[in-house]
């Protein structure tokens, strides 16, 4: 991030806001809640000298005099040399130029403010719960973000205890990503038999264009069903149905030298399957699982479910 956002360019009299802003507009406050483009200057004023070094330490060279405030950990670096030791003023505290604990003081504050325990609380419900977060829900838990200082379990409980997540579960509200589509389907497919090779679920996580690492901006892959549910998204999604549904795909093929591909065969219509999942489904549903005309074509087919997908 410091590298992707320039901040390892950011030094005095050179100032760059990328990372500054990116910070607060994605990772703590968000769009709209307050703060302004000076509180950004200043933010970035802070971060000043905060970037990386990839210079390798040579054993051999004679060692510089200490710098009192130089910081290296691993790849980090903050390089006073680099950084405005002048007076800030950020979100209506006045931080002191003392170097690196600036930083962590502006984090601080940042973590505590009531916009941040607000825009986390409803990531999470976005996440777990429903693309429109129950509102009500979403300040609950910011309550218990701002209480704990921060601690997300507590927050999490509030979320998992409530009658809104219970709904959620019965109404089967939130749509699957492509990753969450991929790795549930194999999960209950293929239950506790451990997987030899991941090269397919990368291939299809590809496909799906939700690959891991693949997201090259900092606000990550989007978390709402329009992002996802394109006729082209589920096309894709029924082919991969149908190849875990009908075969391992390679999944249980050992690297090489030992490249003999285990048995493995799809356990879906189990009894779990006609316990619980059965009486969940629509009457379509279960009307085109009757028609399939063989057990490979019954398993794509419920993979493809509107059930499913969620």
């Amino acid at each position: 991030m410091l590298r992707y956002l320039d901040n390892a360019e950011n030094a005095k009299g050179r100032i760059n806001e990328n990372y500054a802003r990116e910070i607060m507009e994605l990772h703590t406050m968000g769009v709209g809640s307050g703060y302004t483009q000076e509180d950004v200057q200043e933010l970035a004023r802070i971060l000043t000298g905060v970037g990386v070094n990839f210079q390798p330490p040579d054993p051999n060279a004679q060692k510089p005099a200490p710098q009192p405030d130089h910081i290296r950990a691993g790849l980090f670096e903050f390089n006073p040399a680099r950084h405005d030791y002048g007076v800030k003023h950020f979100l209506s505290h006045t931080i002191e130029g003392r170097g690196f604990p600036e930083v962590e003081q502006a984090l601080d504050i940042l973590a505590r403010h009531p916009a941040t325990a607000t825009y986390v609380s409803r990531k999470i419900v976005t996440y777990f719960m429903s693309d429109t977060p129950p509102e009500a829900l979403v300040q609950r838990m910011a309550q218990s973000f701002r209480t704990t200082d921060g601690d997300i379990v507590s927050v999490l409980l509030v979320m998992f205890k409530s009658p809104e997540f219970a709904g959620s579960l019965s109404a089967k509200a939130k749509y699957k990503d492509p990753m969450q589509f991929v790795l549930s389907a194999v999960r209950l497919a293929y239950d506790t038999k451990v997987i030899l090779n991941a090269g397919p679920i990368m291939g299809w996580l590809n496909r799906l264009a939700e690959g891991l690492y693949n997201h090259p901006t900092p606000d990550g892959y989007p978390m709402t069903a329009a992002a996802w549910n394109s006729p082209g998204q589920m096309a894709t999604r029924f082919e991969i149905a149908r190849q875990i549904g009908s075969n391992a795909g390679g999944l249980f093929r050992a690297p090489p030298p030992d490249t003999a591909e285990r048995p493995a065969f799809p356990q879906i219509a189990s009894a779990f399957y006609f316990n619980v999942v059965q009486p969940t489904l629509s009457a379509a549903t279960r009307s085109a699982l009757d028609q399939a005309g063989s057990p490979q074509e019954w398993n794509t087919l419920f993979l493809s479910s509107p059930e499913f997908m969620r």
